[in-house]
């Protein structure tokens, strides 16, 4: 056993309630699988075809779905149980016994499944162990099969990540499965990152009754250096970590716009280096993933087959991703990237993972291990990278805090080495970048609907960095927005408040006839053309009716008025005349009165106010230009003289 499981199992099985804490991949799952097991094993008597003897809840589908294939191969592995031959994908199926357990039940979301179709395969199966997500089995229990799955007989309640499960919003669905449950029943808290005040909130949450608390800590040891500057060591010091032994976590300092640059690099120099073939690149936001996903293949290296998953994609375009990655044969020839969200971050199990590159770093900085951990499980080494700007640094500090030790590795040249710093100094950068941009932007050019994900891409790369949890650290207002443009090979900016005010030194819209521009697809370039049609068909009659109405209005309009608006304008042409001769009388160094072309003689301080006047004039007609303001409210005002 690992020292979670030895901690861990003689604890549950006394009936003790437990709070777990230790590093990922360190044999959590196992932990609460084994006395759930033992617990159904030693009952007296067989629970009943309507009744449930075990609930685990964990946060997302995928994790889910793997606690799941944990008990199932269990209790697959039963002498008298035989698989039936018209078993559902992922959900095996047994033929009937008096002395086996049934296998268990999986509640997620699915397209092929629904909670009605879930309540018939509880009572077609018999299942005592339930796993699934916070949502699905509150409807399991309290909404469909509220008068048919009893919860009477429930042994074992377990929250697999649950701080996860209360930092997603699922505080009032939990109290409302747990005051429907027995309260004579074992209750487990699992997770990897739970602060001290996490864990008392959690006590709180979910009553737990004087659980024992399991803490599992890393210990690495760190040379210790005498006093006055000396380099000789006098001895090791003990430190705690909250990451697995065997993870190596570096950081590479770069410029935004080089960060592309370094993932390529990165992954060139771990396969050319450690012969990996499995790697895992964490992007902020589902668009960012979708994009990327789309552009990598043209400068990563050859043979490299991508993967993604992220939220917005169906549950089987997950499962099928996830499936496709953990299971492909991969070498340093023909490596396997799986591009992802933080819904790959936690519990996870994909033992194959040689480097985890975090792309952005993530918002939730508890999400940092997480994310490292899909690396270096059971015992094995790996690599974790994470890009940072000069300026983004002090977030290593913030993580040591943590007990999250990382240490800064050079930046990558062209050979996969390090950087010789004549050739590349931190704050200039790469002569590569324009080459990068390049050629994703023939990849974009390709296909108009690219631009529309790159454009997406950027705004909420923009948006989540806004709204970053270590905010005093990632400061929007510090960040190189042209440069992040650069790395994502915008054709062009985006319209948006973020970028009012930014320095556009460097940046450069590319070449591009947006007319003919056009998407792949027939049907939605179809569609492009006949919405512009339309918009420019809209334009054309919006200013005739412009132009209509200001015939109509001079038309209707008094003899009196008429003579006004033409006294306004004589007004107003004999300002600019006489501030025209008072700049050329400023130019000339004259302070003495001048006669203007009309034969009227100024004085240069008398004729401020009207100045002035002449100034808010020609400001208020830039304005109805601009839009800002109406033609009608310039009129009342200057007498129509825009």
């Amino acid at each position: 056993m690992t020292p979670v499981q030895a901690s861990t199992i003689p604890l549950f099985m006394q009936h003790k309630d437990v709070v777990v804490e230790a590093v990922t991949g360190s044999g959590k799952t196992l932990a609460f699988v084994i006395p759930i097991l033992e617990r159904l094993i030693r009952r007296e008597s067989k629970l009943r075809r309507n009744e449930i003897g075990a609930l685990v809840i964990s946060p997302t589908r995928e994790l889910a779905t793997q606690i799941h294939s944990v008990f199932s191969l269990f209790l697959s592995s039963q002498p008298d149980s035989q698989p039936s031959a018209t078993a559902d994908e992922g959900e095996p199926s047994y033929t009937p016994s008096d002395n086996h357990f049934p296998p268990p039940l999986l509640l997620v979301s699915s397209d092929q499944s629904s909670p009605a179709q879930d309540i018939q395969r509880f009572l077609d199966t018999g299942a005592d162990i339930v796993i699934g997500t916070p949502g699905r089995a509150d409807e399991f229990l309290m909404g469909k099969g509220k008068m048919v799955v009893s919860v009477k007989e429930l042994e074992v309640l377990v929250l697999d990540e649950a701080d996860r499960l209360l930092d997603l919003g699922f505080k009032e669905v939990l109290t409302r499965i747990i005051t429907h449950l027995p309260k004579q029943r074992r209750t487990g808290l699992f997770s990897a990152t739970m602060t001290d005040a996490d864990a008392l909130s959690d006590l709180v949450r979910v009553g737990l009754r004087n659980p024992a608390r399991i803490i599992v800590k890393v210990q690495s040891k760190k040379s210790k250096k005498m006093d006055g500057g000396s380099k000789e060591s006098t001895g090791e010091v003990i430190e705690e970590r909250r990451t697995p032994a065997g993870l190596q976590n570096f950081y590479i300092s770069c410029l935004t716009s080089e960060k592309l640059i370094q993932l390529v690099r990165v992954i060139q120099h771990d396969l050319a280096t450690y012969q990996s073939s499995h790697f895992i690149v964490y992007f902020a936001t589902c668009a960012c993933v979708d994009y990327f996903y789309r552009v990598l293949p043209a400068i990563l290296p050859p043979n490299a087959n991508l993967y993604s998953i992220h939220g917005h994609l169906s549950p089987t375009a997950r499962t099928r991703a996830l499936s496709s990655f953990s299971s492909s044969v991969s070498t340093p020839n023909t490596p396997s990237i799986l591009l992802a969200t933080d819904v790959a971050a936690r519990g996870l199990d994909l033992p194959n993972v040689d480097v985890v590159i975090q792309f952005d770093p993530p918002s939730d900085p508890k999400a940092f291990s997480h994310r490292c951990g899909r690396t270096a499980r059971a015992g094995k080494s790996g690599r974790a990278y994470v890009f940072l700007t000069s300026k983004e640094t002090e977030y290593i500090d913030f993580l040591a805090v943590r007990k999250i030790p990382v240490v800064r590795h050079p930046y990558i040249g062209v050979g996969g080495g390090p950087a010789n710093n004549e050739m590349h100094k931190p704050s200039e950068e790469d002569p590569v970048v324009p080459e990068y941009l390049s050629k994703i932007r023939q990849v974009v050019l390709t296909d108009r609907v690219l631009n529309d994900k790159a454009m997406k891409a950027f705004v909420s790369f923009v948006r989540a960095y806004s709204k970053h949890e270590a905010s005093y650290i990632f400061r929007l207002k510090a960040l190189d927005l042209v440069g992040v443009a650069k790395a994502f090979g915008l054709l062009r900016l985006p319209r948006m408040p973020e970028l009012k005010g930014v320095n556009m030194e460097g940046w450069e819209d590319a070449q591009v006839n947006w007319d003919a521009y056009a998407y792949a697809d027939k049907a939605q370039e179809a569609k492009r053309l006949q919405t512009g049609s339309k918009k420019d068909h809209a334009n054309e009659k919006e200013r005739e009716a412009a132009e209509a109405r200001a015939v109509k209005r001079k038309r209707n309009t008094a003899w009196s008025q008429q003579a006004e608006v033409k006294e306004k304008k004589e007004k107003r042409r004999l300002k600019k005349d006489r501030k025209r001769q008072w700049l050329k009388a400023q130019a000339a160094g004259t302070s003495t009165a001048q006669t203007g072309e009309n034969g009227h003689e100024t004085e240069s301080d008398g004729d401020q106010d009207d100045w002035d006047e002449l100034m808010k004039e020609e400001r208020m007609a830039k304005k109805v230009r601009r839009g800002e303001t109406t033609q009608e409210e310039f009129d009342e005002t200057f007498g129509g003289l825009a």
